[in-house]
């Protein structure tokens, strides 16, 4: 015992020895390490504060996407551009059971510290270090998580460990930084604003009011306790506290945020806990623009167009952004106006349409007067609306999606109709190039080939089935908007592609503006725009040549010339026709009568067009002048054809330009020659009210004024006597005609508005079969009538039906001084018969007035 007890401090010393020396070790380099640890921190601290740091300047308007409003040419509201629905709301306004649920559960000092708690960071250390929790939740504070927010962390996916470290504590310091100064820069109450018009909420949910809109169906001032700490619970992670997807995810989440609320305010939440979870009002929203739908679509690619072309940048040179930066687009549309023009549109669709179904009577326009060739063109048609249908799309989802996934490749519908029948002849795959072809063969060796083709067949099936298949439906009524049907969905889409579409717009001749745009019967159901679409515009060219006719070649108004066939020949003068060109009047009959300029122009003579075609010897003066009025000479088609051909037949409508273009191009008629290039928008401001863009005249002296004067009072005589509407206004105009009555034009001219109507089918086979009342007259041109007279009707002042054209310029009695309606010495069956009232009946039309 006593020889242990001597031995203990030899021991003792023994171990005291190494203990030391590894301790002084220890300490050495641990310092050193956390000196060095230190040091780079200090180094990217200094990187991230002088690089990577955003500039004062944007940390004083962080970005919150705010939407973009549109305003007619009085100031009222027309819709709103967002790429993401938010509804912005202030502090004032903010549900205080939203804020107490907020700040007990994600940051409970909130009030206290300035952007950082250090109390929990040496946690959010440990956490996001050692634990890989990238989340940090729980530590982050308010301000660092709206930091993060604004600036997101770099994407982590494929990133080895230690980049993947290094980033999150470089991400981390950064948000630390951004935190404080945020701090120094807003109010509390303006960081927890910020951060609760920021947050998605997913399923399409910008913002605590929007969320509450959209799981809730009220807006966040009315939500309870109970469904606040729903939203607030989203915070921690939006996918996996979907209250779509998991509900009893939400509700345990939900209850966890209620004892945060109790733990910190001192209060029972029993009841609140046991409250049920209704999410019954969930509704995904959706911006449905229901005031001048098509007018604001198009303007929304104009404008962005626009910022680009006329380079609209902010401070930091990036283009304005339509859909974020809160900009207000002062628009030219009169609201007022566009009413009236819409009501007029569909109260003639459903006149027009009436008069087509009696057309058609037990007759399918998908198999009438087709061979198998066309009634194959026609089906194809209908199965192309048909794969449009979220019906087709959910199939397509359900049946096919899976086995392209197992596959990993990118087919197509085609492409998978190619293969299966190249298994019966695989010269297909062996005629098409040579990329395409190895596609194609590697497919058929994936081992999930077979199932593809087994998923495919079933898909078909599938359609087929539930396509034919007689459902109760909602659909499209011309009368009441929508209403309920039993019908198939197959038969639910011809009855869409068999309604007669309109377009509509007016312009002031006076200074550009558009006032009014209608670009079908209803966007939610028809997207195509008709007043941008391209067509054959028929006789509406007519006056434009009659024009040239006058300015080019001296040609009198009042010269006459026979009504007989005029042919030009391949090689006359300067035209380019290959074969020789002889059209025929609308009536199939020459009657060798003789017509001045205003009697050809009435009755749409084509044959004296042709000849005054020949007298100007050339199209190009035509073209010439469509182009100085707005119709571009040298526009091309996606095709490569031009828009305006160097051929005659353009003299009788032959282009391919839109109810915009050929409207904006006849107001040069009804502003003394002069045309100005169209105005949609007046100004562009920015959230700050600043200007940024102001729209300015572009003119063009197109048609002497004398001459204009000659061709506006033909326009107007086109519509007097037996063809008058009885309209308080001055007016004219023309109509037009395409072959086989695809389509039916109107243009109508007041001193004021210049309106451009076209009524047809988005299919060429949905036409009228008798040309009576297939013609322009008959389907578009009342639809002006209605409008005018809806604007004469108003009580508040809108329309001024007393202005008057301008005065008739020195020499223009002269010029005119003839008989401008020949009616006396024409056979009894050509003499005009305007069209009885707005009942369903009609009398004979004048024959020669076909195509007017």
């Amino acid at each position: 015992m006593k020889n242990h007890l001597h031995l203990q401090p030899f021991a003792y010393i023994m171990l005291k020895q190494p203990i030391n020396k590894y301790w002084a070790f220890f300490k050495k380099y641990t310092i050193r390490a956390i000196g060095f640890c230190l040091l780079l921190i200090l180094i990217l601290v200094t990187y991230i504060w002088f690089g990577e740091m955003p500039t004062d300047q944007s940390l004083n308007a962080p970005e919150i996407k705010i939407a973009s409003t549109l305003l007619d040419t009085n100031g009222k509201l027309i819709g709103i551009y967002q790429s993401e629905y938010r509804s912005v709301i202030q502090y004032n306004e903010i549900n205080p059971a939203i804020e107490k649920c907020l700040i007990a559960t994600e940051d409970n000092r909130f009030y206290e510290h300035n952007g950082l708690d250090f109390k929990a960071l040496v946690r959010v250390f440990i956490k996001s270090i050692f634990l890989g929790d990238h989340q940090s939740g729980g530590g982050s504070t308010i301000t660092q998580q709206l930091a993060k927010q604004f600036y997101p962390r770099p994407n982590m996916k494929n990133r080895n460990f230690f980049v993947k470290k290094f980033l999150l504590v470089k991400s981390k310091i950064k948000e630390w930084i951004i935190a404080t100064k945020l701090e120094n820069k807003y109010t509390k109450a303006d960081i927890l604003t910020m951060y609760l018009n920021k947050f998605e909420f997913i399923n399409g949910a910008h913002g605590i009011d929007a969320a509450a809109m959209t799981y809730f169906g009220k807006q966040q001032k009315e939500i309870s306790l109970a469904e606040a700490a729903v939203l607030v619970g989203m915070l921690k992670n939006p996918s996996l506290y979907n209250p779509v997807r998991f509900p009893d995810l939400v509700v345990k989440r939900r209850n966890e945020v209620l004892t945060k609320v109790e733990n910190l305010y001192k209060v029972n939440l029993s009841n609140a806990k046991a409250e049920l979870s209704d999410f019954t009002n969930y509704k995904r929203i959706e911006i449905v623009d229901t005031i001048a739908p098509y007018y604001k679509a198009f303007l929304e690619k104009y404008i962005i167009n626009l910022i680009k072309e006329y380079n609209i940048v902010k401070a930091d040179g990036s283009y304005y952004d339509l859909y974020g930066d809160g900009l207000t687009i002062d628009a030219t549309i009169d609201l007022a106006l566009q009413k009236y023009a819409e009501k007029a549109s569909i109260e003639h669709a459903i006149w027009i349409q009436k008069w087509f179904e009696y057309d058609w009577a037990n007759k399918d326009p998908w198999t009438y007067q087709a061979d198998d060739k066309i009634k194959n063109l026609r089906m194809k048609s209908l199965e192309q609306k048909a794969k449009l249908s979220k019906r087709y799309q959910a199939l397509k989802k359900k049946y096919l999606y899976p086995s392209l996934a197992k596959m990993q490749t990118t087919l197509t519908e085609d492409d998978i109709a190619i293969l299966l029948t190249s298994e019966s002849d695989p010269s297909i795959i062996e005629k098409l190039p040579k990329d395409r072809k190895n596609k194609f063969l590697a497919t058929k060796k994936n081992k999930f080939y077979t199932e593809l083709k087994a998923s495919y067949s079933l898909f078909k099936e599938q359609y087929h089935k539930e396509f034919t298949t007689i459902l109760k439906m909602k659909i499209f009524d011309l009368k009441s908007s929508e209403k309920y049907v039993e019908m198939s969905p197959m038969d639910s889409i011809k009855h869409l592609a068999s309604l007669l579409q309109t377009g509509l717009i007016a312009i002031d001749p006076r200074n550009g503006h558009v006032k009014c745009w209608n670009g079908g019967l209803d966007y939610k159901y028809f997207k195509y725009d008709h007043v941008t679409s391209r067509r054959s515009v028929g006789s509406t060219l007519k006056p434009f040549l009659y024009t040239v006719a006058m300015t080019e070649k001296g040609i009198k108004p009042c010269q006459e010339f026979q009504d007989i066939a005029y042919t030009i020949m391949p090689g006359e003068s300067d035209f380019k026709n290959k074969e020789p060109w002889q059209p025929e009047n609308a009536t199939k009959i020459n009657t060798t009568l003789m017509y001045n300029l205003y009697h050809g122009l009435l009755y749409s003579k084509n044959s004296i067009t042709v000849k005054l075609l020949k007298e100007v010897g050339s199209v190009e003066p035509l073209r010439d002048l469509l182009d100085k009025t707005g119709i571009g000479k040298n526009e091309k088609l996606a095709n490569g054809r031009l828009a305006v051909p160097q051929l005659p037949s353009i003299a009788l409508g032959a282009v391919d330009i839109s109810l915009f273009q050929l409207t904006s191009a006849y107001t040069t008629f009804a502003n003394n020659g002069t045309y100005r290039k169209p105005i949609l928008v007046k100004s562009i401001k920015n959230k700050k009210g600043e200007v940024i863009f102001t729209s300015g005249e572009s003119t063009t002296k197109a048609i002497d004024p004398l001459y204009n004067a000659i061709m506006l009072d033909m326009l107007i005589n086109n519509e007097s006597g037996n063809f008058s509407m009885k309209l308080k206004s001055p007016n004219g105009g023309k109509t037009g005609t395409t072959d086989d009555q695809c389509d039916g034009w109107f243009v109508g001219l007041t001193p004021t508005l210049v309106v451009g109507s076209w009524t047809g089918g988005d299919d060429k086979w949905i036409r009228f079969l008798r040309d009576d009342v297939g013609q322009g007259y008959f389907t578009a041109r009342p639809v002006f009538e209605r409008f005018i007279k809806k604007l004469e009707s108003d009580k508040n002042g809108i329309y001024d039906p007393s202005i008057k054209f301008i005065s008739h310029p020195t020499g223009f009695k002269e010029l005119t001084n003839c008989k401008k309606i020949k009616t006396e010495s024409l056979p009894e069956f050509l003499k005009p018969q305007k069209p009885v009232d707005d009942s369903l009946m009609i009398s004979t039309i004048i024959r020669d007035s076909l195509h007017r």
